[in-house]
């Protein structure tokens, strides 16, 4: 029984799921992989289940009734890893853009140097981002300054989704609370875990953009981001975030 799970949200991802699911199984280190299936139309899940036949009890899915949101999703599936007890739960996008092999980089920053989050960061080593037109660099590079500027976190990368969280910071988030959906709820885990006094550490990573399949990014999504920041800031200074309290 391996000590890490990968959680994979999907939504039509056909082109990409058997090879990221292969390359992350053909790693050194033992992980397990969760995919979280939101019932897409190009048979997504039919792919999955038919690789479980191939790599059981080390491949799971779990199937929503459709497109529910990135943030509802990784709940999905923090919920089902806890239950499981899994010591390292990841964030890994389905589409090649997190490097599988980094997945080792981040257990190790939790595993062995002392973090309790550890963030695949695109920023924290310059601007290390492959195949976005340079418009969307710079969106994405002063979001996270605008993220910085506001709620006072020191990370520089403060919407990737390719993290690790050591089990004791999802037992301690009170996941009924994280109220974002779209990307902002990226930013929501990450400065609900710093406001907790939880240890972050950036692992410089490349993202790659993907090269098959469509982006789920939109403008509903980024609004989400621009002004869920303030709510942020706003529910910590009034002490609206909390950890959960401990069941005696």
């Amino acid at each position: 029984m391996t000590d890490s799970i990968v959680i994979i949200p999907t939504y039509n991802e056909r082109e990409n799921i058997e090879q990221i699911i292969r390359a992350v199984f053909k790693l050194k280190k033992e992980f397990h992989v969760l995919i979280i299936e939101d019932n897409s139309p190009d048979g997504t899940a039919g792919i999955v289940k038919k690789l479980m036949q191939e790599f059981p009890d080390k491949l799971f899915i779990e199937e929503r009734k459709g497109k529910l949101g990135l943030g509802t999703a990784y709940i999905h599936g923090f919920r089902w890893a806890l239950a499981r007890n899994y010591d390292y739960i990841f964030e890994m996008d389905a589409d090649f853009s997190h490097n599988p092999a980094d997945l080792e980089r981040l257990y190790v920053a939790t595993h062995l140097e002392g973090a309790d989050v550890a963030i695949g960061s695109r920023y924290i080593t310059g601007v290390n981002v492959v195949n976005w037109p340079m418009g969307r660099v710079l969106m994405s590079y002063y979001a996270s300054s605008y993220v910085r500027l506001i709620t006072r976190m020191k990370i520089r990368d403060t919407t990737a989704g390719f993290v690790c969280y050591r089990r004791k910071v999802l037992d301690t988030i009170r996941l009924d609370k994280i109220k974002f959906v779209g990307y902002a709820f990226q930013i929501e885990m990450k400065y609900t875990a710093w406001h907790l006094g939880f240890a972050i550490r950036e692992v410089p990573i490349i993202f790659t953009d993907r090269t098959l399949g469509t982006s789920k990014m939109n403008k509903k999504i980024f609004r989400e981001a621009i002004f869920g920041v303030i709510n942020l800031r706003w529910r910590g200074l009034i002490g609206a975030i909390k950890a959960k309290e401990k069941q005696s």
